[in-house]
């Protein structure tokens, strides 16, 4: 029941981020590179349900942040109070309504940042939630990729065995030999640094997923050798099963266990392995968002004593990965034994 109740939270929790991310648009009351120049590094709204005059709101109430003083602090101008609004929709240059519905938003002239803003006043929000489309997503395509290529390889060399096995596993060795994280910056660093954020996304998805696939081709190796012994796949071939029959349906659902565990495992490395190329320029690049590039900020010492609300971005990357790992945990409870 516990391992039970661990995967459904777990499943619960992964789901919950990755919904956000798909509706980054509609959840995000401002777009991710819209910048408000006089509002650098603005602190988090407060929302007020009683106002200045101690009038009670059932609808909270921001009010318009200005800078004080010559250090650039913020206070709240309290002379008027402003709704906060749902189901906002853009509003072109006349003023109309047009474009995207947002789930909230707030009177103007005031703004709403629930997350502060970063050095060009733009909405960090809006910039986290979009930015999880770009490093959630990196991490797994790039998953579904390495451990792709890495099952078809190690299926291959553990059902044929002989030379295909040897030249599979010398190879094989040869990238398990290489620490994983400078193969990846070497490789990325070669390729062309001037693309488009697009482009960028599918280079980081495919140089992320080729470089790793050495480890799970082992692992899948190792249950293919042990489940193509079994008395059953013997006894099908004896009846003239062909190989593609054989692999799948004897072979590979025993490693459907085994590729789910190490799913869970992998896509968080992989989500860390795109916010550090990001973060350290080889990925996504500004102004799209990747949690990579807005961490990158912290690099100067005054953000990051300063401004803790631009540490969102770790604090998101950590809860992905404990929620992957608490995942893992549970996939591993409920493999038990018969799968070791």
């Amino acid at each position: 029941m516990k391992g039970r109740a661990s995967l459904s939270v777990a499943l619960a929790a992964l789901a919950a981020m990755h919904l956000a991310a798909i509706g980054a648009s509609f959840l995000s009351p401002y777009d991710p590179t819209e910048q408000n120049r006089s509002l650098p590094y603005a602190p988090p709204t407060r929302l007020h349900l009683v106002d200045g005059e101690g009038r009670f709101h059932f609808r909270p109430v921001v009010y318009r942040m200005s800078r004080r003083g010559p250090e650039g602090s913020y206070e709240e101008d309290r002379r008027q109070s402003y709704r906060m609004l749902f189901l906002v929709r853009d509003l072109d240059a006349a003023g109309a309504p047009a474009g995207r519905i947002h789930l909230f938003g707030v009177e103007e002239p005031a703004r709403v940042f629930l997350l502060g803003t970063d050095g060009f006043g733009r909405d960090q929000l809006s910039r986290l939630l979009h930015g999880a489309r770009i490093s959630l997503f990196a991490g797994l395509l790039a998953t579904v990729l390495s451990l792709g290529v890495g099952w078809l390889l190690g299926t291959l060399a553990g059902y044929y065995g002989r030379w295909l096995d040897s030249i599979l596993m010398r190879s094989a060795e040869l990238f398990l030999a290489l620490p994983w994280l400078y193969l990846l910056f070497a490789v990325r660093a070669v390729l062309p640094l001037r693309v488009s954020p697009g482009q960028a996304f599918m280079l980081l998805v495919l140089v992320i997923g080729l470089v790793d696939w050495a480890r799970p081709a082992r692992l899948f190796r190792g249950v293919v050798l042990s489940a193509r012994e079994r008395s059953y796949v013997l006894a099908a071939r004896g009846f003239g099963a062909s190989d593609l029959y054989l692999i799948r349906r004897h072979i590979a659902p025993q490693t459907f266990g085994l590729l789910l565990t190490q799913a869970a495992l992998f896509a968080p490395q992989y989500v860390l392995a795109e916010v550090t190329l990001s973060f350290l320029g080889l990925g996504v690049s500004e102004p799209a968002p990747s949690w990579g590039n807005m961490l990158a900020t912290l690099q100067q010492y005054h953000v990051l004593a300063s401004y803790w609300w631009m540490w969102a971005p770790g604090l998101a990357l950590l809860a992905v990965s404990l929620a992957y790992y608490a995942l893992s945990e549970a996939l591993e409870c409920r493999r038990g034994p018969t799968f070791a």
